[in-house]
């Protein structure tokens, strides 16, 4: 006799160990906990192996929460050929009134949720993917970093009442001012030493992140996309990785409404009755493709016009991708200038116009025809 009935799995993950709890598509079955695992793959295996002795012919579908664990878990278990999904902590149901947690309680909540269907999973990014998002990520820290660096050693010369002479800030000229500079303590002479030093590294180590960013993006799949979004104003190198890193596959959004839904730029609402109240952004969904988004919307609040930089970055572009981005051009400066006219706060209008334009880059990505990944070398990149 075939048995055809689903096993939901719920882990719950941590560094050392995984939670486990299951239950069987059956009406009257009821949760199982297993307890503890080693958090290693030969212990996740020999799970795998145990279910699939004990629940022959059954289908085993595993299920755990995103986290800091990462998604080597789920790329482990869709190799070994069983389903596995990952979802968001924050759109996990929780009733009100629930304040015992412990990780058995949510190994068997996760079982129970997936086979209620109950929860969504999130999009897991092939493996070259997520490291070229690392290192988009490692671009925007290096950033920080420096700008912080920056901002400590001003507010020191502030301080002390010290007058930069040199226009050009953190130019080579003004670096060579800052060291000859003498503070009247021996200690603080360190100190500014220390942040000339600090912001020196720091800039070597931005340019040395986007020289790699500059030669790894060619090499990504995804880089006709990132090249052809580039035909759009606001949208340069650094903006078209971050946003495709951080999004993926936008080819899995069927309408570019539920792009903007997934970005949290659609607005909030709670009507009811014959009353409709809409308020700010969700601000859901991926943060920092939102706010490279809205960056680049602030040079729409010039006149349409295709600057020689932007002429360059469309000449190897089909003729159907130019079109789209001198359409989306006029459209959102036409659009801008109408949202100040009627009064609406700059900050409100840019949003606006950052949710447009993930549309027409949208409009823009189904343009391409991009290779799809072979499952077979997909599966063969996780290790045994």
């Amino acid at each position: 006799m075939v048995n055809n009935s689903i096993t939901f799995i719920g882990l719950d993950t941590h560094k050392e160990f995984f939670e486990v709890a299951y239950i069987e598509d059956n009406r009257d079955a009821k949760p199982v906990s297993l307890g503890r695992i080693n958090g290693t793959k030969q212990a996740l295996q020999k799970l795998v192996r145990q279910f699939e002795s004990k629940h022959p012919g059954s289908t085993l579908h595993f299920v755990y929460e995103a986290g800091p664990c990462g998604y080597w878990i789920y790329r482990f278990l869709t190799s070994l050929g069983h389903c596995c999904y990952v979802v968001a902590p924050s759109l996990i149901p929780k009733k009100a009134g629930e304040r015992v947690k412990t990780d058995k309680r949510d190994a068997v909540k996760l079982a129970l949720l997936l086979r209620s269907g109950d929860m969504a999973p999130i999009y897991v990014q092939e493996p070259e993917d997520e490291a070229m998002r690392d290192l988009s990520r490692a671009r925007e820290t290096a950033m920080k970093d420096l700008k912080d660096a920056k901002y400590q050693l001003k507010a020191m010369l502030l301080r002390n009442n010290i007058r930069c002479e040199v226009q050009d800030n953190w130019s080579t000229k003004h670096l060579r001012w800052l060291t000859e500079l003498i503070l009247p303590h021996p200690s603080q002479q360190i100190v500014l030493q220390e942040a000339i030093q600090t912001i020196t590294e720091r800039i070597r180590r931005l340019e040395r992140l986007d020289n790699e960013l500059s030669y790894h993006v060619k090499n990504w799949r995804y880089y006709p996309v990132v090249k052809a979004i580039q035909a759009m104003r606001g949208v340069r190198l650094l903006v078209a990785v971050g946003v495709i890193a951080e999004l993926g596959d936008l080819s899995r959004f069927d309408h570019p409404r539920k792009l903007m839904s997934y970005l949290g730029l659609v607005p909030s609402e709670h009507s009811s009755g014959g009353k409709r109240r809409q308020g700010g952004i969700t601000r859901t969904g991926n943060t920092r493709a939102r706010r490279l988004l809205v960056e680049g919307a602030h040079t729409y609040r010039y006149a349409a016009n295709v600057s020689t930089e932007l002429q360059k970055r469309q000449e190897s572009l089909s003729k159907e991708i130019v079109d789209i981005a001198w359409q989306a051009e006029l459209r959102l400066c036409r659009r801008y200038q109408r949202l100040m006219k009627r009064g609406k706060h700059y900050n409100l209008v840019v949003t606006a116009i950052a949710r447009e334009m993930i549309a027409y880059i949208w409009a823009i990505s189904r343009e391409v025809v991009l290779t799809p990944v072979n499952p077979a070398k997909r599966l063969a990149r996780v290790p045994a």
